[in-house]
């Protein structure tokens, strides 16, 4: 058996297989990509296996040949120049693309660093869809975008999503509605008790009022039913 065609979810395993049937190491062979892994539906399922050639080189021939200094050429890993390395960021920048058009959508996606993390602002039309309720279909895409970049990329990463500015319209509402209900609990002496947020929507309502000179806040109830509480102090 001169050469062999495996299969593995990266090239690094395809290859390792390769040698491991031919019981020979890395610098016996060349290696040839056939097909490089790709993401399936959604970026999620249907991997698409890396599939390489493992190819026996020639046994070279033994000549004499007089001695003379060389430097040495540097070691090959033995895979074909030009493999890249998956970005993170454009990974998730393209499961967010498929999702889109899932939806009929087609979107662009512009991606801004920060300081703690990354912004994905979403651009396009009928954007409703993606945000979805309250923002709720936002926050979901927001989950799996990130499941997706840290599976290409060794450190953590943060990516928050955005689309028609809706993060900030959505904080200057939750800030007016602290405003109100604060008024509300102060003007009638009971508490009050928002409905059921999640932590990013909650963490808002604490720290417009955490400064406040006649209420507190609080959170209680278990996720995803865990509210904020208004009480005077």
């Amino acid at each position: 058996m001169t050469k062999v065609i495996t299969s593995g979810k990266t090239v690094e395993d395809a290859v390792n297989k390769g040698l491991a049937d031919l019981g020979v190491s890395r610098d016996k062979v060349e290696i040839q990509v056939l097909e490089q892994p790709s993401k399936g539906f959604l970026g999620l399922f249907g991997v698409k296996a890396a599939k390489v050639e493992v190819k026996l080189l020639p046994e070279p021939e033994v000549e004499i040949q007089p001695i003379k200094s060389a430097t040495p050429e540097p070691e090959s890993n033995g895979l074909l120049e030009g493999v890249a390395v998956p970005n993170p960021y454009e990974e998730a920048a393209a499961f967010l693309k498929e999702v889109a058009a899932g939806m009929g959508l087609d979107v662009e996606v512009n991606i801004k660093k920060q300081r703690d993390g990354h912004i994905f602002n979403i651009s396009g039309e009928d954007l409703g869809m993606i945000i979805g309720r309250r923002g709720q279909t936002l926050d979901a895409l927001q989950y799996l975008t990130n499941i997706v970049a840290n599976r290409y990329s060794e450190n953590f990463v943060r990516i928050v999503l955005d689309a028609e500015n809706f993060r900030q319209r959505r904080r200057k509402t939750l800030e007016d509605l602290a405003e109100r209900l604060a008024g509300q609990a102060i003007r009638t002496g009971k508490e009050v008790v928002l409905e059921p947020m999640p932590p990013l929507e909650r963490k808002v309502i604490h720290a417009k009022l955490q400064n406040h000179s006649q209420v507190k806040t609080l959170s209680k109830g278990e996720e995803p039913n865990r509210r904020v509480v208004i009480t005077l102090k």
